[in-house]
């Protein structure tokens, strides 16, 4: 978490950017046949592990990685380092109510100058260089994208030339959602058993069991596959 909040704050002092990604169960589960997603991911310049079974996954592969970077977590950091610099910060996805509820919760919490902008996660792909310019000229230094995937990798990958102009663009998920008190987080002592996934799930049942439970016992044979070829 440190090493990437540095980094994070020494590319937008320095006027670059960086495209970040972070990675669950799922999500390495799907792009192993989406071909458009794996790229997206793949190419991106940073990538966290979201997921507490990536963790364990790469360690048990001997590629053992520091600590879990939770995306929301990362997320909460990162909007209280742009109120300290002075940053301003653009939210995209959701439901309108959502999203204009966290923006809300931000001015609240910080000042109204940190919002460069918002807008929800409702349109179709003739929307989209409309949004990306839109946020372009928002004068955003980062861009929280609320979006399913690989729907925001997607968005995020095919317009990375308009987004340019904005130094830090990451993918949260349903952060905004959390953050608005639609859903709960699951307490801390589940985040570290890693059963994170398990409490979204007894909340959504209807619309998580198959990204969950079939994402991961899918997730649990690659990596025997894996474990295997060694």
């Amino acid at each position: 978490m440190k090493e990437t909040l540095s980094l994070v704050s020494k590319t937008i002092s320095e006027k670059q950017q960086i495209h970040h990604v972070v990675v669950n169960a799922g999500k390495i589960v799907a792009m192993q046949k989406d071909v458009a997603l794996r790229k997206s991911v793949n190419e991106s310049d940073l990538i966290n592990a979201d997921g507490q079974a990536v963790v364990w996954a790469a360690k048990m592969l001997g590629k053992p990685l520091k600590e879990r970077v939770a995306g929301i977590d990362l997320m909460h950091n990162l909007v209280e380092m742009a109120h300290q610099q002075n940053l301003k910060i653009f939210l995209l996805g959701a439901k309108e109510e959502v999203v204009q509820k966290v923006s809300e919760i931000y001015q609240e919490k910080y000042n109204s100058t940190i919002i460069a902008g918002y807008r929800n996660g409702y349109f179709t792909r003739e929307d989209e260089p409309e949004i990306a310019q839109k946020i372009a000229n928002s004068g955003a230094h980062m861009l929280f994208v609320a979006i399913t995937s690989p729907i925001k990798e997607n968005f995020l990958y095919n317009h990375r030339e308009l987004l340019k102009t904005v130094p830090f663009v990451m993918g949260v998920g349903g952060s905004f959602d959390v953050v608005a008190g639609k859903t709960k987080r699951a307490p801390v002592w589940m985040q570290n058993a890693g059963l994170e996934w398990f409490y979204r799930f007894l909340q959504e049942p209807g619309r998580m069991w198959k990204r969950y439970l079939v994402g991961n016992s899918k997730f649990i044979w690659l990596v025997i596959k894996e474990k295997l070829k060694k």
